[in-house]
């Protein structure tokens, strides 16, 4: 696992160069508040929206997620505590008046992209 990156992952990377080429100005390494341990991917602290870019193997993708075979009790425990993180993660920052925004690996730049540009427009507009 300490191979496993916990930032600047190639799918975050390549939603903020689309994010970043359309002139989408946004902050890393913002801390969650309530809890300083854990950091927002990419973060609009003005429009109040973080966006998290989730791997499927970590976080438990129902299209592309997989449980290893062995010692799968393990696993099972440590991804539903990833699982568990996650939505704790966001309780946090929705009762901060934060919108939160999770994007699987999968999905392309683009279409992330799209997805953070309307709800940033919502809140802007």
């Amino acid at each position: 696992m300490s191979v496993a990156r916990r930032r600047d992952t190639a799918p975050e990377v390549a939603l903020r160069r689309e994010l970043h080429a359309r002139g989408r100005r946004f902050r890393l390494v913002v801390k969650v508040p309530g809890n300083n341990r854990r950091t927002i991917d990419i973060a609009f602290p003005r429009q109040r929206l973080a966006v998290f870019v989730d791997g499927c193997f970590w976080h438990g993708c129902p299209e592309h997620g997989t449980r290893p075979a062995a010692n799968s009790a393990w696993w099972e425990q440590k991804l539903a505590a990833n699982y568990g993180r996650d939505r704790d993660t966001d309780g946090l920052l929705e009762a901060a008046g934060w919108r939160v925004l999770r994007i699987w690996e999968h999905v392309d730049p683009a279409a992330a992209a799209d997805e953070v540009e309307r709800l940033l427009d919502e809140t802007e507009g």
